[in-house]
């Protein structure tokens, strides 16, 4: 499988879900309650059934985990050497706060690490992608795939990028050992693509996420010169354990700095 020619679909397919999403975005849209209490919508569903069954068309030997359809076994899904992962509806809190900052994002998992990401912003039509072997774009509304790069140099201040509802006091800590910092807060995967794109330089988490939240950005991020790292070096693995949830972790735009050392001097 070449999974370049996997970009133009799955980006077809993600807009395709959007499109979905705002359908519900734009009515009075009732908000159940998951198991853990997280707002669930109708659009989550209305994704999710866009993008499986648009995915068991596409590569009908190939696995699916989403958010909404549960975690199969480990037993079972450790022997998958390759595997889609999507979140239909990522920052559902962004979407019932109605700020325009949720996403849908289609990752392709192979051999724990994300190959290939899609992430889509419906509200403004954005669409960011991460392929490996060829590398990361942008593109806005009907216009062509834009390449881009994380930043080169660290900025001054040092431009942060956080969550809009998760802050404590570790981030708080990390922050002063930067310095100068304009904080940039950012609802859903569109954090890791602000670092992405370049206009961001790090993006701390030191909260719990899973995997579905960060694979299809997490490539994106990747193929445009960026790192995604958890706290002890290596990079942000996939499929690796029993549970979904990842370790605390950063997201590197340039390397000029000891990220990971400010951060234990934080600790």
């Amino acid at each position: 499988m070449n999974i370049a020619e996997l970009v133009e679909p799955i980006v077809a397919l993600s807009r395709k879900a959007g499109d979905a999403i705002l359908e519900v975005y734009a009515t009075d849209f009732d908000v159940q309650a998951k198991d853990d209490e997280s707002p669930l919508t109708q659009a989550d569903m209305a994704s999710h059934k866009v993008i499986e069954q648009g995915l068991r068309d596409l590569t009908p030997d190939l696995p699916i985990i989403s958010e909404e359809s549960g975690l199969p076994e480990f037993e079972e899904r450790s022997q998958w050497d390759r595997y889609w992962l999507i979140d239909p509806l990522d920052g559902t809190k962004e979407f019932v706060n109605r700020n325009g900052e949720f996403t849908v994002n289609i990752a392709l998992i192979d051999g724990n690490r994300p190959v290939l990401g899609v992430v889509h912003v419906p509200v403004i039509n954005k669409t960011y992608t991460g392929c490996e072997g060829a590398g990361a774009t942008v593109r806005e509304n009907d216009d062509g795939p834009r390449t881009i790069e994380v930043a080169s140099t660290t900025s001054t201040p040092v431009r942060v990028v956080g969550s809009r509802s998760h802050r404590g006091a570790s981030l708080d800590a990390f922050l002063e050992q930067l310095g100068e910092v304009e904080m940039l807060p950012m609802g859903s995967s569109l954090k890791f693509c602000i670092v992405a794109e370049g206009k961001a330089d790090i993006y701390p988490r030191l909260g719990l996420t899973s995997e579905w939240d960060t694979a299809a950005a997490q490539a994106v991020v990747e193929q445009a010169g960026g790192t995604v790292l958890e706290l002890d070096g290596s990079p942000l693995a996939y499929n690796a354990k029993a549970d979904i949830l990842n370790p605390h972790f950063l997201v590197r735009g340039p390397d000029d700095r000891n990220w990971l050392g400010l951060l234990d001097a934080s600790a």
